[in-house]
């Protein structure tokens, strides 16, 4: 996933249903599989932050020595700016993106 280069929108819009519940079939499935997806974003999001911001800590117990790391800003500033992970999975589910399948229908046929 790169979130650099995504088209997902930084404000709040709104979606024509159908369009979300089209490959399900069902509205409520659609927003639990994007909104899985959005935790996972998320996840690597943060990961990929804290490994960032780690490259600039300064381990030091003395508190007098607080400075602050311009570098450090502008990483900061810059995932401020990215799209919410809820809006960069909708975005991939618009695109069909997301894999997903129904394991009640799977075990049913079986």
């Amino acid at each position: 996933m790169d979130i650099k280069n995504t088209q997902a929108p930084i404000n709040t819009i709104t979606y024509d249903r159908d369009l979300i519940d089209g490959p399900t079939g069902n509205i409520y499935e659609a927003i639990s599989i994007i909104s899985k997806r959005a935790n996972q974003i998320n996840g690597d999001i943060k990961k990929e932050l804290l490994e960032k911001l780690d490259e600039f800590a300064t381990y030091n117990d003395s508190l007098e020595e607080i400075f602050e790391n311009k570098e450090q800003i502008e990483v900061s500033k810059f995932y401020e700016r990215l799209p919410k992970p809820h809006a960069l999975a909708v975005q991939e589910w618009l695109e069909d993106k997301i894999y997903h399948r129904n394991t009640k229908e799977e075990s049913l046929e079986g």
